[in-house]
């Protein structure tokens, strides 16, 4: 990875912004080859998260049968973890025992990274055509998505330069020095990859559940409300995907979170009444790529995660306000 200076940064920005500002039509059309290859393909291999000292190891297999898509996350590291997914309905697993039952919503793993409306990210990426490299085997053509304000981190991606199966993704800083990174070390693409565990008892045997009056908090399902919280400070591109009341573990209260993605970068927003509890650790703090800004309220705790900058999270935190009816 190249390194340089956030003065060079900018003055490439400044540069290059009035003929970059959309991706040419060529590298749109690889971008639309990535997400159909990883959504549409079936495809099982063994992958590394990396941030910082961070390592952790995972197999994936993905498979599609005509209306339905199914894939199973298994963790190779520590206890036995495992996520199968049929569409949007996750099944979790820890161990021998399974522990929860959840619909995802609007989540996106790796290697399913990229978005289905590729044309939001031009309005706060500068996408380019990047060096070719090799990874886990095969040919990869690379993207650089380069941000175009302060706001957010740089993003590059390696594709299959065949199929667009993505091979590999990493989050830059300004400098370009990488923050995490996740990378295929063994792939499959296609041919014949095991399909027993996509057999229809797998999933019958636990079905979601509507929450329940006997329901522990920790049980409970997020719920989507309106809650009359907003922030009034939000990064150009970032855009409100959901607002829900839910239990964090270990709570006996429900908190709002206000979820906020510009399709590669995610914010989320908690805001928790306090009472007499002591507040959690507060001011700024930072694991791998993600920020992390907590204050105290009119009583509450807030607290913004994201997977951008520190000044990003402090800016979103200090615009929070309440603005529905008071009680």
């Amino acid at each position: 990875m190249m390194i340089r200076t956030i003065f060079t940064v900018s003055l490439l920005l400044a540069a290059f912004s009035a003929g970059a500002e959309q991706a040419s039509q060529d590298d749109l059309n690889w971008l639309k080859k990535i997400v159909v290859a990883t959504r549409q393909s079936d495809y099982t291999g063994t992958f590394i998260y990396q941030s910082g000292s961070y390592l952790e190891t995972s197999r994936i297999t993905h498979i599609r049968e005509g209306e339905n898509e199914f894939e199973k996350l298994e963790g190779l590291d520590g206890e036995r973890s495992e996520v199968i997914r049929k569409n949007d309905q996750v099944w979790c697993y820890l161990g021998d025992s399974k522990v929860m039952v959840a619909k995802r919503e609007g989540a996106r793993t790796f290697p399913v990274l990229l978005p289905d409306r590729l044309d939001l990210l031009q309005e706060n990426y500068l996408i380019s055509h990047g060096e070719e490299d090799r990874v886990a085997g095969y040919h990869a053509i690379s993207f650089l998505f380069q941000p175009k304000d302060r706001m957010r981190f740089a993003h590059k991606f390696w594709a299959f330069s065949d199929s667009g199966m993505l091979l590999k993704a990493a989050v830059l800083d300004e400098n370009h020095h990488v923050l995490d990174q996740y990378v295929f070390t063994q792939l499959q693409i296609g041919g014949d990859i095991d399909r027993k565990w996509i057999r229809k008892e797998n999933f019958a045997a636990a079905k979601p559940q509507a929450n329940s009056e006997n329901d522990s908090p920790q049980n409970l399902k997020p719920v989507p409300v309106e809650s009359g919280w907003k922030v009034n400070a939000l990064p150009d591109g970032f855009r409100k995907i959901a607002e829900l009341s839910r239990y964090m573990r270990g709570g006996d209260h429900p908190v709002i979170q206000l979820v906020y993605s510009d399709g590669l970068a995610g914010i989320s927003v908690f805001i928790e009444k306090v009472g007499q509890k002591p507040a959690s650790r507060l001011g700024l703090f930072s694991k791998g790529v993600s920020h992390v800004f907590a204050k105290m309220q009119d009583g509450n705790l807030l607290t913004v995660v994201g997977e951008v900058p520190p000044r990003t999270v402090m800016q979103v935190a200090e615009s929070v306000r309440y603005e529905g009816a008071r009680k």
